[in-house]
């Protein structure tokens, strides 16, 4: 039987909730229930699709199987085998099962994948007729979460994390993560009408995600979803869900985008993942320039930057120093706005000024602080 609904979940890290959620209510989707880390919402099967292929800062897109209360195994095998399993997985499925458990009685881990395993390999073997399976197919990752006793099962539609665009293949030290530098670009409100730099771009993960919205390119187009080889999942959904971000493509937009970098060999492999992402040489302006020389004459504009930190990256006193140089190059723009993630929570004394917003947010597990010191609003800015 054909599914027509799906409740699915959007996973992200702390502090992303709320802009994900946004994310979600621009695709369509109301009622949401917004959580520490994620956000659940429901739709048409094409709801999967479509959020794979849009949401800019959540990591996965997961497809709730089924939720319910287990504080011994007997029911949680009994609960798990009575889900639909046969709706979604094959008979060729492979189904490795991920875990996790917090502030419940079924506190070990292992043993919940184990049971968890069991009982989905008996509802398949009473529709399929048969006590083994290879597992030679498509890949179907199940989850079982446990929270205060409450059993959440899920299936992993994304695959690899949302994170993963498909133009970065260079490694950097300390990379910014794609679904956080995105957020950064929100939380600045900038515009593509405006300039937007990245004084210290690294790789150049700001710069080209803020091309990737300024001209509304969906960030899911690049890349491959597990989802995409479950035949529950018509290949139509995902035809249309493309053709969609085509449409809503704006690749006329044009861009004022700057990074720069002190390292030579950093704005070479920025502009390698630009062009990866389909932004021929100049679109986004890459230069060698240290920060001490950053300056741009418009009178309007956004700096959104992850400098180095310190903890991961060259010393911390460096680091420090680059802090100080940011707050005496930065107030010279007078009209632009600044929105700076760090983990140094005395940034605002080495910068010398109190910022208008402070957010506290995640670098993978490193906890941070976005600084953002907003200029006044530029005139017909939308």
């Amino acid at each position: 039987m054909a599914v027509s609904t799906v409740r699915l979940r959007a996973t992200c890290a702390f502090g992303l909730e709320s802009i994900v959620a946004n994310e979600l209510r621009a695709l369509g989707y109301e009622n949401l229930l917004v959580d520490r880390g994620k956000v659940d919402f429901s739709g048409p099967l094409n709801a999967l699709c479509r959020a794979n292929m849009w949401l800019r800062c959540a990591d996965r897109v997961l497809l709730i199987v089924g939720e319910f209360e287990a504080r011994t195994f007997d029911e949680l095998f009994d609960q798990t085998t009575a889900l639909p399993w046969a709706e979604w997985l094959p008979e060729d499925a492979e189904f490795p099962v991920d875990g996790k458990s917090v502030k419940s009685q079924l506190s070990s881990v292992p043993a919940c994948q184990g049971v968890a395993k069991k009982a989905v390999v008996e509802a398949m073997g009473r529709t399929y007729g048969r006590a083994k399976f290879e597992e030679t197919g498509a890949r179907y990752r199940i989850q079982v979460a446990l929270l205060k006793d409450k059993v959440t099962l899920t299936l992993d539609t994304s695959g690899e994390g949302l994170h993963r665009r498909g133009y970065r293949d260079v490694s950097a030290p300390a990379p910014l993560r794609e679904t956080l530098a995105a957020a950064m670009i929100y939380l600045s409100h900038w515009h593509p009408d405006f300039v937007l730099a990245d004084p210290t771009c690294g790789s150049g993960t700001i710069p080209i995600e803020a091309a990737l919205m300024g001209r509304n390119i969906a960030p899911g187009t690049m890349r491959s979803f597990d989802a995409l080889k479950w035949p529950a999942v018509p290949r139509k959904s995902w035809t249309e869900a493309l053709e969609e971000a085509d449409d809503l493509a704006k690749p006329q937009q044009a861009l004022n985008i700057i990074g720069s970098d002190i390292s030579a060999e950093a704005i070479e492999m920025s502009r390698h993942h630009a062009s990866r992402a389909g932004f021929a040489e100049g679109e986004i302006n890459f230069k060698v320039r240290p920060l001490a020389q950053f300056w741009h004459p418009d009178q309007y504009g956004y700096v959104v930057c992850n400098p180095p930190y310190g903890e991961r990256l060259g010393d911390l006193k460096t680091a420090e120093t680059l802090y100080r140089q940011m707050g005496e190059v930065f107030p010279k723009m007078r009209n632009w706005s600044f929105v700076i993630l760090t983990p140094h929570e005395e940034f605002e004394r080495l910068f010398r000024g109190r910022a208008t917003h402070r957010r506290k947010m995640y670098n993978g597990a490193m906890k941070c602080w976005l600084y953002q010191y907003f200029g006044p609003k530029p005139p017909g800015k939308r």
